[in-house]
């Protein structure tokens, strides 16, 4: 499927960024597992689901302001065993490559810079 590149952030092309991602999340044989774990393999689960609209909430809280979002992204990490810096470095070239099919180069950086000051900020925290 080829999505047209966005050249804004707005809560649709937010979605389609998500739903873009963890397909390939699921796929990937160091980070995969870990989700795995978590939500189980069928993406079109209701817990999947529930997920997928926490984490396009999210995307929006850090995008957009958007207030929908209320969770404490950090905390769930701690509970993760075996997460590592690799697991994290791995996410994050997903999520880069993710972007890269849903924005144009302008649009995507800002997601490009967030998503590595969260994650860096998460594996200092995780002390990892």
């Amino acid at each position: 499927m080829q999505i047209a590149l966005a050249n804004t952030i707005n809560d649709e092309n937010i979605e389609t960024l998500v739903r873009t991602f963890y397909p390939m999340v699921l796929e990937d044989p160091l980070v995969g597992p870990f989700f795995v774990e978590k939500l189980g393999d069928n993406i079109s689960s209701d817990v999947w689901e529930e997920h997928l609209v926490l984490i396009s909430h999210f995307w929006a809280f850090v995008a957009l302001g958007d207030e929908r979002y209320n969770g404490h992204p950090m905390a769930p990490h701690f509970h993760i065993e075996g997460i590592s810096r690799k697991a994290f470095e791995q996410w994050l070239k997903l999520f880069h490559e993710a972007v890269d099919k849903v924005y144009i180069p302008r649009s995507g950086e800002f997601f490009k810079l967030k998503s590595t000051d969260i994650a860096s900020n998460f594996m200092r925290n995780l002390r990892i």
